[in-house]
């Protein structure tokens, strides 16, 4: 066995796009190594990557593949030899095996007897399989955006292939990924260790040269060393702590080889910004994590990590100009927001109309309208069923949330988008709930987001969303594949995550009839919600995949409702009452599917004398019936599960004693009428044919 090295170095790759990519050069490897019987028993796989390389390491490499040797079976005896003597077929056979004509041998099969050959195939060496199948896998790894460097070379990768290294232990792998021949050179840190080549001498020395060369290799070390880094600048400021932001340690972790942490300070006379603003641009604009105090607020003070290591007059310098570059940044945004104040957000709206939305819908403007229009239906619904909002709020925030895109400082820092509309809505004095719903409006950005904490920016973000996904089907912008360039199903997963995590009386029916959509477009929005709500219940809450497409079966509109019978099906699954009843309602399902096939007729079940079992099952179902219903009114479906599992033994003793598909028609017909009813009375909480029985 041998440890496998493989490194491949890049010009600096986009910190968004590397973790992607190096779990998928795990999974390809592992994939290919297993397919071509490589990998010894507990061989492991080990990935790394940096700016600059994407590499992993795999111990337990077999030294080739192990022969094989299987038996080819060719044409019968009497064809292949004649009076003893191989005719031609014998000798193509031989040939397509790869072994002499005498080698044949007779083989008795119960359709007769053929000729028969023991073919041995020798295993190919693992560097020899490496050469060849490894630089396809490399290549063929999914990169967001692509580019050729190589004139008249059909290969694209995310960025120019520089250097490759790939090592059998300490032996080079003689392959070429993109022109690049593989040896043992790869490269250090790029300041700290300049371009002189480092040599690996052995795969499994890897990490550790590198780390003499500046650079670790090893993700979750560098992130390790950055979270202590922080820890300890922040330390020299008594109460401080720095504001926790995991995805902005995993950009850092991706922009740096060899990381180190530097404190900065600002001046406290910015702290009279919005702390949104402060730690937008800090975040968003410098990768700068921010400080604040022991009660929460926003500190005077930044951390920056650095992809180097300085001496204190160099941290002096590299803080100072971080500082000025700060400092700058800050300056620009005080003098937006004032700037901004002297237009009211009022005043803004006729502005939109040179604003555009989209070219082929129009301008902002026009979608404030549309989405006043949707705005009011919904609020019609919720005022209907009772819930209690301010509607004069809920319309004002509509009409003023896309007016932030106006002020000189969304158009400075779009990521404050909404926020800065709410920021100024509340300075103005336009009231909290307004300015709450329009500073919540792109709420949830993301499935681990929070929802609107308040109605009025629940429906702002409903009614927003829904008009855009609407608007944009209707002019031919559906996602296809992995496409979505307006990001119409983030907005989908957002509606359905609003509707289950709030109070809201609405279904996806009535926001899509609120919306005003019609015809085909109609059917495909709604197809769509559906399958952002099956997406939700799976991918999101973790329901096993059976249960989302029982449950869904039954009913999709009630997005709350349907999280209510998953969590009850799943919880009643387990019993084994509950499993034999699921599996005879799939029997059910088939045995209506074939009669239907045959045109067979399905009667009343009171058309003839059943049988005892027969009877025994239209008594039990009719009894049960309205206790089912009444539960099912309630939401008590973990009761309503349990009643139904309480037929097994009827259905039981009616498939083994009736035969539902009698002879005779009327008979037939009664059995087909009862087992139906059976499967439609007690399938509206969830179909069970489609639960997965063991």
């Amino acid at each position: 066995m041998a440890d496998f090295l493989l490194e491949i170095g890049l010009e600096e790759v986009p910190a968004r796009m590397i973790a992607g990519a190096e779990a998928e050069l795990g999974r390809r490897v592992h994939d290919l190594l297993t397919r071509e019987r490589l990998l010894a028993d507990g061989a492991t796989v080990k990935t790394y990557s940096t700016p600059r390389r994407l590499a992993l390491l795999v111990e337990g490499v077999l030294a080739g593949q192990a022969d094989t040797q299987e038996q080819m079976t060719g044409p019968s005896w009497k064809v292949a030899f004649k009076d003893g003597a191989p005719t031609a077929a014998a000798e193509a056979f031989a040939k397509k095996a790869g072994v002499a004509v005498s080698a044949l041998e007779k083989v008795t099969t119960p359709k007769g007897e053929y000729v028969g050959a023991t073919v041995r195939r020798q295993g190919i060496r693992a560097s020899e399989l490496l050469v060849a199948e490894l630089p396809k896998e490399v290549l063929a790894i999914y990169w967001a955006k692509n580019m050729y460097w190589r004139a008249g070379k059909p290969e694209r990768f995310v960025r120019p292939v520089r250097w490759v290294v790939a090592l059998l232990d300490s032996s080079v792998v003689p392959l070429e990924i993109a022109g690049i021949a593989a040896g043992q050179a790869s490269r250090g840190h790029r300041v700290l260790h300049g371009e002189a080549p480092v040599v690996i001498d052995a795969a499994k020395n890897y990490a550790e040269i590198l780390r003499r060369a500046h650079v670790v290799a090893e993700v979750s070390e560098r992130r390790h060393t950055i979270r202590k880094a922080l820890d300890a600048a922040t330390r020299t400021i008594a109460g401080a702590r720095w504001r926790e932001d995991e995805p902005l340690v995993e950009t850092v972790v991706h922009l740096t080889e060899w990381p180190t942490v530097i404190l900065g300070n600002f001046e406290a006379e910015y702290l009279t910004l919005p702390e949104e603003v402060l730690v937008t641009v800090m975040r968003d604009h410098q990768k700068y994590f921010a400080v604040e105090d022991a009660h929460s607020k926003l500190a005077p003070h930044f951390l920056a990590v650095l992809n180097t290591e300085t001496d204190a007059e160099g941290a002096e310098i590299i803080r100072h100009g971080n500082q000025k570059v700060l400092r700058a940044r800050f300056k620009d945004a005080r003098f937006f927001w004032d700037f901004d104040q002297k237009t009211p957000l009022p005043e803004r709206v006729d502005s939109l109309k040179h604003v555009t939305f989209q070219k082929q819908l129009g301008s902002y403007h026009w979608k404030t309208g549309q989405n006043l229009q949707v705005a009011r239906e919904l609020a019609a619904v919720v005022n209907s069923a009772g819930m209690k909002f301010d509607e004069a709020a809920l319309l004002k925030a509509v009409e003023l949330a896309k007016t932030d895109l106006t002020t000189e400082l969304v158009k400075e820092f779009t990521e404050l988008q909404g926020m800065i509309g709410g920021l100024y809505a509340r300075a103005q004095g336009l009231g909290e709930r307004v300015a709450l719903a329009i500073y919540e409006q792109y709420t949830p950005a993301s499935m681990e987001d929070n929802i609107p904490v308040s109605v009025e920016g629940q429906l702002l973000g409903l009614a927003d969303r829904i008009q855009t996904i609407v608007a944009m089907f209707g002019v031919g912008n559906a996602p296809t594949g992995s496409k979505d360039p307006f990001a119409l199903r983030r907005s989908a997963n957002a509606i359905v995550k609003i509707l289950a995590e709030s109070e809201l009386p609405l279904t996806l029916d009535a926001v899509l009839q609120a919306s005003g959509v019609g015809g085909s477009n109609k059917k495909q929005v709604d197809a769509f919600l559906r399958e952002r709500l099956h997406f939700y219940l799976k991918d999101v809450r973790g329901f096993a995949y059976d249960v989302v497409n029982a449950v869904l079966a039954a009913d999709t509109n009630d997005v709350r409702d349907a999280i209510a019978r998953a969590e009850a099906l799943t919880a009643a699954r387990a019993s084994a009452d509950f499993e034999a009843i699921s599996a005879a309602f799939k029997r059910i399902k088939n045995i209506v599917r074939q009669a239907e096939e045959k045109g067979f007729a399905v009667g009343a079940p009171q058309s003839v004398k059943l049988a005892p079992e027969a009877q025994a099952l239209a008594d039990a179902a009719a009894a049960l019936a309205p206790r089912v219903a009444a539960l099912r009114e309630k939401r008590a479906y973990g009761e309503a599960l349990a009643a139904i599992a309480t037929l097994r033994p009827v259905v039981d003793a009616f498939f083994d004693k009736v035969m539902v598909l009698d002879p005779d028609e009327t008979v037939r017909g009664s059995h087909l009428g009862l087992i139906d009813g059976v499967l439609r009375g007690f399938s509206g909480i969830a179909d069970f044919s489609e639960i997965v029985t063991g």
